[in-house]
């Protein structure tokens, strides 16, 4: 299986705000924790290793060409 790249979250307006709303009245701390134990939960969900895998790569690579300029 391969990682989905195109939109793919119904309702993604709504989904955004219940994210944010999520992390109301948090620290920065509660909030980096909640993240963290989301982000978690939906690799429990998705499970394909290689999926994931896919996952953390693309994340670091964005990360670090977004924050090397």
């Amino acid at each position: 299986m391969q990682l989905i790249r195109d939109p793919h979250i119904a309702d993604q307006d709504v989904f955004y705000a219940e994210l944010i709303d999520g992390q109301r009245d948090l620290t920065d701390e509660q909030a980096d924790m909640m993240l963290t134990k989301l982000v978690l939960l939906l690799c429990n969900h998705v499970g394909d290793r290689a999926v994931l895998s896919q996952a953390i790569a693309l994340a670091r690579k964005n990360t670090l060409e977004v924050h090397s300029g």
